[in-house]
C-alpha cells in the first residue's frame, strides 16, 4: 500500500487508497530521529560493569539490570535528580548518556545498546524537507550554543563523525550545517530510511471514529506529497501519532503599524540576503535589530562586523536573570559574551525632559547619546519595546517609564522567535496546550504533556502523543528525554495489552484487507 524509495522521497501513494498504520511522527527533525531509532528495535540496557557517578540513581539501575530501560519505571528512576531541563524523564536520559558533562567530565554512559528486531514497532516519519528538519533552514556559519556532545544522537559520537570529515569541532561546537548533515547521515548510518517519508505536508489531523467495518478509532492523517513536480494527496489511518513539528516554522511578530513594510524583516536568513545584495555597510542608516535571543545577538555581530550602526531594543533589563546570555559560561561562547558587554556598556542614556526635546523625541546620530567606549556604533534599548515602524523608515520606542525615542534605520530586523505551524490541527492546537486560550508557543504555552510518557493530555482521544520544542524542551541534549518517554509507554502498552509488535501487525493486517475490499467495491 505504500512504499519508500532510496532517496527518500516518500510514499507512493496511490489514488483512493487509506494506508492504516500503527504509529506516525510529524516531523523529521532531531525528536523524530532519535524516536525512530528506539522505536527500530535499538534498546538501551544497563551494561553489566558499568557504574554511574550518581549514586543513587546507580543503585536503582543495578535493581533490574536485565530489564532494558524502556521497560523500566521511568518516574522511580527520576526521583532526586536534578538537571538544567524541566521535564524529569529528559534529566534522566541525559545523566545517561552524558554523566556529569555539566561539570565538564566525559564520564562513560552506563548504557549499552542492544539492536532487538522484535522489539521493533512499525512506524512512520513525514517531513517537508530532508531529515535534520529546521536544522537544514538555520545558519550555516555560525557556531551552534550546544557542545558537539550534547547534539549527538544515540550511536554515533558526533566528533567520531567529524574526525572522519577530517575537521575538528571549533571549541567544542559545531555550525548548524555540520549538525544537519550529521543528523541526515544519521538516519542513513543507522539503517532509518525506510522509515523516513519526506518531501511530504500534513494538513489534516483528526480524530475518527470507528466503523462498522471493522475500523476501530484512530487518528485521519491528510496531506501532500512533492513527487515529480507534483503534490499528491495522501490519506493515513494511524493508532498513534506524534507531534514532532518544532516551532521554527512562523516567525514570532510585534503586531505593531508597520510591521509589514518592505525594509521589515522576520530572519536572519534575510539580514544575509541584504548584506550579500551590497544593501548595508559603513555609510548605511543603523539597523534596528529587535529581540535579545542568540538570533538577534547573531544579527548584532553581523551588522557589527560590517561596521553598520546598531540599533539593538528588548523587553528585559540586561541584569535580568532569564536573559540567555546571563546563562552562558563567558569562556565557551566569548562572541555572546561580546554582545552582552556591548548592551550592558552601551545602553541608551534619556534626554533631559526639555519642551524641545518632548516634541521632537529624534535620536539624529549615535555621538550625541553614547559615551566614548569600544564599542562605537552600537546602541542599546534595554526595556523598551517597538510602538510603531514608520513608512519614512523612522521607528518609535518607548520605554517601561513611557519615554518615547523615534530612530532613523534602513532595515529593521524583528528577531524575537518563533512559532509552531499546527494548522493541521483544530483551532492551531490551541486546546492542547497548557493555557487552552493562547496560541500554543515554546516558551510562553507549550503542549501540555504527561511528564513520564508524553501524553498529550487534553488530546481527543488516546494515542496522541508531543516532543521536543513544541512542549517546551528546545535543546537537542534534552529533547532525547521525550523520545524515550513515549518509546517506553509504547513498549508498555504493547506488554499490557498482550501482544508483540507482530499481533499488531497481524490486527492492522485484517484492517486493511478490510478496507481494501470496501475500496474496490
Amino acid at each position: 500500500f505504500y512504499e519508500f524509495n532510496s532517496n527518500l522521497t516518500g510514499i507512493t501513494v496511490s489514488p483512493g487508497l487509506t494506508f492504516v498504520l500503527s504509529l506516525c511522527f510529524l516531523g523529521n527533525g532531531p525528536s523524530g530521529i532519535c524516536l525512530s531509532y528506539l522505536l527500530s528495535g535499538h534498546t538501551p540496557y544497563l551494561s553489566p560493569e558499568a557504574w554511574h557517578p550518581n549514586p543513587l540513581l546507580n543503585s536503582k539501575l543495578a535493581e533490574q539490570p536485565h530489564l532494558s530501560l524502556l521497560e523500566q519505571d521511568l518516574e522511580y528512576l527520576c526521583e532526586g535528580l536534578e538537571g538544567r531541563s524541566s521535564n524529569p524523564v529528559a534529566v534522566l536520559f541525559d545523566a545517561l548518556l552524558l554523566p556529569d558533562s555539566d561539570f565538564g567530565l566525559d564520564h562513560t554512559s552506563p548504557l549499552e545498546w542492544r539492536h532487538e528486531p522484535e522489539r521493533a514497532i512499525p512506524h512512520l516519519v513525514l517531513g517537508k524537507g530532508p531529515p535534520g528538519g529546521a536544522w537544514h533552514a538555520m545558519e550555516g556559519s555560525m557556531l551552534t550554543l550546544s557542545l558537539a556532545n550534547w547534539m549527538e544522537l544515540p550511536g554515533l559520537k558526533l566528533k567520531d563523525w567529524m574526525r572522519e570529515k577530517r575537521r575538528n569541532v571549533r571549541n567544542d561546537r559545531a555550525t548548524p550545517a555540520e549538525i544537519a548533515s550529521y543528523y541526515q547521515h544519521y538516519v542513513t548510518q543507522m539503517s532509518l530510511e525506510q522509515s523516513f517519508a519526506c518531501g511530504t505536508t500534513v494538513t489534516s489531523v483528526t480524530r475518527e471514529p470507528g466503523d462498522q467495518k471493522g475500523l476501530p478509532p484512530c487518528w485521519r492523517i491528510l496531506g501532500l506529497q512533492r513527487r515529480e513536480g507534483e503534490e499528491v494527496p495522501f490519506s493515513l489511518l494511524a493508532h498513534n501519532v506524534v507531534l514532532a513539528t518544532g516551532t521554527h516554522d512562523i516567525p514570532a511578530r510585534l503586531g505593531v503599524e508597520g510591521e509589514s513594510l518592505p525594509f521589515v524583516c522576520h530572519s536572519f536568513w534575510e539580514l544575509e540576503m541584504a548584506i550579500s545584495r551590497g544593501e548595508l555597510d559603513q555609510s548605511s542608516d543603523p539597523v534596528l535589530v529587535v529581540g535579545a535571543g542568540l538570533t538577534a545577538a547573531d544579527a548584532v555581530l553581523a551588522a557589527h562586523h560590517l561596521n553598520t550602526p546598531v540599533y539593538h531594543a528588548f523587553r528585559r533589563s540586561v541584569s535580568d536573570r532569564g536573559l540567555i546570555f546571563n546563562q552562558l559560561p563567558k569562556l565557551l561562547y566569548p562572541e555572546y559574551h561580546k554582545v552582552h558587554q556591548m548592551m550592558t556598556q552601551q545602553q541608551h542614556q534619556p534626554m533631559p525632559s526639555t519642551p524641545e526635546h518632548d516634541q521632537n523625541p529624534l535620536v539624529t546620530s549615535f555621538s550625541r547619546f553614547t559615551p566614548p567606549s569600544s564599542y562605537p556604533g552600537y546602541l542599546s534599548f534595554p526595556c523598551h519595546r517597538v510602538a510603531a515602524i514608520r513608512p519614512d523608515r523612522k521607528c518609535v520606542l518607548v520605554s517601561d517609564s513611557g519615554e518615547e525615542t523615534v530612530v532613523i534605520v534602513s532595515k529593521v530586523l524583528v528577531l524575537i522567535g518563533a512559532h509552531p505551524n499546527l494548522s493541521f490541527l483544530n483551532n492551531n492546537g490551541r486546546s492542547l496546550g497548557i493555557n487552552p486560550d493562547e496560541p500554543i508557543s515554546c516558551r510562553r504555552n507549550p503542549i501540555d504533556v504527561d511528564p513520564f510518557t508524553n501524553r498529550v493530555l487534553a488530546a481527543d482521544g488516546p494515542g496522541l502523543y508531543a516532543i521536543g520544542p513544541l512542549v517546551g524542551e528546545n535543546f537537542v541534549r534534552f529533547l532525547k528525554g521525550g523520545a524515550l518517554a513515549i518509546a517506553s509507554d509504547l513498549a508498555k502498552r504493547q506488554s499490557k495489552e498482550g501482544g508483540d509488535a507482530g499481533s499488531m501487525d497481524r490486527c492492522l493486517d485484517r484492517q486493511v484487507t478490510c478496507q481494501t475490499e470496501v475500496l474496490d467495491s
